[in-house]
């Protein structure tokens, strides 16, 4: 088959899921960087790749693979000595798996890749930050995050749908959770406070998966950094002193 090919940008909630699990898993695999924000991924040879020019992507042997969670499926399935709790062979349980990475885009990621890049995100990808599109993506994320609350982490397991251990899910929509590391903190807090099954299994997820899940976001971690500065230096020049005479 050949070594495989992970196109990913680290700061792409998906891409980070793959990485993550290719590292965790001990997969053999090659990255190649995909830089969004230099629009990389618009380039004839990554649109060879992936045709919808969007992170992350896989290349192994002859097949061209991309959308996340396809993904993750077949490395959990296409390559050998994989834990089991990641995509389980017992089908109840991996139907149960499926139904919350299908519930996945249309909830939870579209309420928090659309909050962030409307708060916070927008400017560095050549965009005008919306307030009316942050309050709708807002109120999908909140709702979601209730859904995940009351009826996925319904259960002392400490994982979605009562799981001891993570699967492929709880990889995906943590990273999906952990883009809102670049808000302004009280922001966070406000959103995720009340949530405490939440914060407890973002936790849990990152112990499960540590030392792997702490590198392949570091990059994330530079960036909140990076807007903390930016959002601090706005305080000082909205609150320093006039330069006019008094």
């Amino acid at each position: 088959m050949g070594k495989l090919k992970v196109y990913a940008d680290r700061m792409s909630q998906p891409s980070r899921a793959v990485l993550i699990f290719c590292r965790i898993s001990g997969i053999d695999f090659e990255e190649i960087k995909v830089d969004i924000s230099k629009g990389q991924h618009l380039s004839p040879d990554f649109t060879e790749v992936n045709p919808l020019q969007k992170v992350p992507a896989i290349v192994h042997g002859s097949l061209k693979l991309f959308e996340s969670h396809a993904i993750l499926v077949y490395l959990a399935s296409a390559f050998t000595g994989i834990a089991d709790h990641w995509y389980p062979t017992e089908l109840s349980r991996r139907a149960k798996i499926n139904s919350v990475m299908d519930w996945h885009h249309s909830n939870l990621r579209n309420g928090a890749v659309n909050y962030v890049i409307n708060t916070t995100l927008a400017p560095a990808l050549g965009r005008q930050l919306n307030p009316k599109a942050a309050t709708e993506a807002e109120n999908v994320l909140l709702s979601s995050l209730k859904t995940l609350e009351d009826i996925w982490l319904n259960g002392d397991g400490g994982f979605l749908c009562n799981g001891i251990q993570p699967s492929l899910a709880d990889l995906s929509m943590v990273c999906e959770l952990m883009q809102l590391e670049v808000l302004d903190e009280r922001d966070r807090s406000r959103i995720l406070s009340p949530y405490k099954k939440v914060l407890q299994w973002i936790e849990n997820t990152r112990t499960a998966t540590n030392p792997h899940f702490e590198e392949v976001h570091n990059i994330l971690y530079r960036a909140k950094k990076k807007f903390e500065q930016q959002r601090a230096r706005t305080a000082e020049t909205r609150t320093g002193p006039s330069n006019k005479p008094g």
